[in-house]
């Protein structure tokens, strides 16, 4: 096998880039180590698509060299004007490139299988289930990344899609997947590869398309894990031994950060994937409200916290769409110089990707020990003086503990509700991705600041500063 014309030093060298990736994925566990792990994991991504050029006699070098060159440039024009908001979209097309890179090699190899079939070669059953795997599953986690990536970036509406028969159509065309595939395991061949594709094509929209906006991400993590796992099985036939440890590090942790996020949810991955289908699953954003509430303006919330001695701040997609984290750094540090405690209050889920709030703030320069986790957080919310809310919603709306019928019940919150005061920085009473109305907004301690994130928190801080 391909696997034996490999040389020692190469194999060296391939086993190096594999222990590469586990630091690398390691260095990503921490914001401090996480710059690093991600440069040693793409060091080591580069050198193990570079060794076959050393060792291989490839044929189609130009072609090769061709659609690297234009990947590359892809991917650095893409990297530097994506901008954060953007990161889940990116993610998404990431996870949808890899299943369909895989399942389209897992392809190639089939129509070897198929030749060697008919040459009387007695193939190992093994390949041939990993083959079929690798096609189904990375057509799938390719369609349903797509639909993601167009939820995100509303090119399609982020409300769950769903149509009378939609249960039935996903069940017939899992179940004819898998009768195709075990066709391949029969008798290898072309057309089957393909009927499988256009099938898995198939299930991963119809999977995606019942799930609801702020369950999105949680989908792209198990995505992610799909894709890892079809490289993975990609490697085990290629008897590639960089693609199988990559594949398993990928499907692993994407595994472990979906029920992670998951649980942070309240919610089994079932219900977030098939919840739509009785009425269960996130509903998107509803209508805005039209019941009165306390609103104040941003000299005001200046006297309110310039008083306060204890202060904590929970940042939310808001923040991250006005691009406010800057302003909101140089407001939390004048704050500090005047003698108050100021820490950021990070849910498992803000934002649109775990990390997002963490990374956001890290490009403000904020310092990683005022960035708390939830569970660290929430016994200090009844001691403290003024809790402040950018753009966040979902995280923070006590029907996660008290309505029974609230898509997000079961869900762990920030226990904001339990603060002497609460200022909301919102552009409207427009409910979070939920759809629901969050009873904290109109509770008497809470005091609403309304505009754009980004031009409230600069006036807030010159309000604070003439003080």
């Amino acid at each position: 096998m391909e696997s034996l014309t490999i040389p020692t030093w190469a194999q060296l060298v391939l086993l190096l880039c594999a222990v590469g990736f586990i630091l690398a994925l390691k260095g990503l566990s921490g914001p401090r180590t996480a710059r690093a792990g991600n440069l040693v994991g793409a060091g080591a991504a580069t050198v193990a698509c570079a060794l076959p050029f050393f060792y291989a006699d490839l044929d189609n070098v130009v072609l090769i060299l061709v659609a690297i060159a234009i990947g590359t440039a892809i991917g650095v024009v893409g990297a530097q004007r994506v901008q954060m908001t953007q990161m889940p979209q990116l993610v998404a097309l990431f996870n949808g490139v890899g299943g369909g890179a895989a399942a389209l090699v897992a392809l190639l190899e089939l129509r070897t299988f198929a030749d060697l079939d008919e040459l009387g070669v007695d193939l190992p059953v093994a390949y041939l289930v990993a083959t079929g795997f690798t096609i189904l599953v990375g057509s799938v986690s390719f369609s349903g990344s797509v639909v993601t990536f167009a939820k995100l970036q509303e090119l399609m509406t982020s409300r769950p899609v769903v149509f009378p028969g939609l249960p039935i159509a996903f069940g017939g065309a899992f179940v004819a997947a898998l009768v195709v595939a075990g066709l391949i395991v029969g008798q290898p061949a072309v057309w089957a590869g393909v009927v499988l594709g256009l099938l898995g094509l198939a299930v991963g929209v119809l999977l995606v398309l019942p799930v609801g906006g702020a369950d999105v991400p949680i989908v792209i993590s198990l995505l992610n894990a799909f894709t890892g796992l079809t490289v993975a099985a990609g490697g085990y036939v290629l008897q590639n031994t960089v693609l199988l440890v990559a594949g398993t590090l990928v499907g692993a942790s994407g595994t472990f950060l979906t029920l992670l996020m998951a649980g942070a949810m309240g919610r089994s991955v079932p219900n977030i994937l098939f919840g739509a289908l009785k009425g269960g699953s996130t509903l998107g954003a509803g209508q805005a409200s039209d019941r009165p509430v306390r609103s104040a303006g941003p000299a005001d919330v200046a006297i309110l916290l310039a008083y306060a001695e204890r202060v904590i701040v929970v940042p939310g997609y808001g923040l991250a769409v006005a691009q406010a984290q800057h302003t909101l750094r140089e407001l939390v540090d004048l704050l500090a110089e005047r003698g108050t405690k100021v820490d950021y209050a990070i849910h498992p889920v803000a934002g649109r990707m775990p990390g997002h709030m963490n990374v956001l703030l890290a490009e403000a320069q904020v310092p990683y020990e005022q960035l708390i986790e939830m569970d660290d957080i929430n016994a200090e919310f009844k001691q403290t003086d003024v809790v402040l809310v950018v753009g966040a919603n979902d995280v923070v709306n006590p029907a996660a503990r008290t309505t029974p019928s609230a898509p997000i019940y079961g869900m762990p919150i920030l226990d904001v509700d339990q603060a002497r005061q609460v200022v909301f920085m919102k552009r409207s009473m427009r409910p979070g991705f939920a759809g629901i109305e969050n009873e904290l907004l109109f509770d008497p301690r809470t005091t609403l600041l309304f505009g754009d994130a980004k031009d409230s928190m600069g006036k807030l801080l010159a309000a604070l500063k003439a003080l």
